[in-house]
């Protein structure tokens, strides 16, 4: 299995169904792009990501912490 947004091929399943065999939920190791076992993932070119455009994408920085 390859992540449908970058091509990587180091897949993690995150979550399975409560009742086993339904469905599972997919997660690429290196975009972080997750997906259910029961849809077909489909990424615009516009949207698709390679080493290059990963390397380069900007960190979200982390929310403070709630002033009390």
């Amino acid at each position: 299995m390859k992540c449908p947004r970058c091509e990587h091929d180091q897949i993690s399943t995150i979550a399975k169904s409560p009742i086993e065999g339904v469905w599972e939920v997919y997660q690429c190791d290196r975009c972080f792009y997750s997906w259910r076992s029961t849809e077909t993932p489909h990424v615009d070119d516009v949207f698709k990501l390679d080493a290059e455009k990963i390397a380069k994408l900007q960190v979200i920085p982390p929310v403070p912490p709630l002033e009390v």
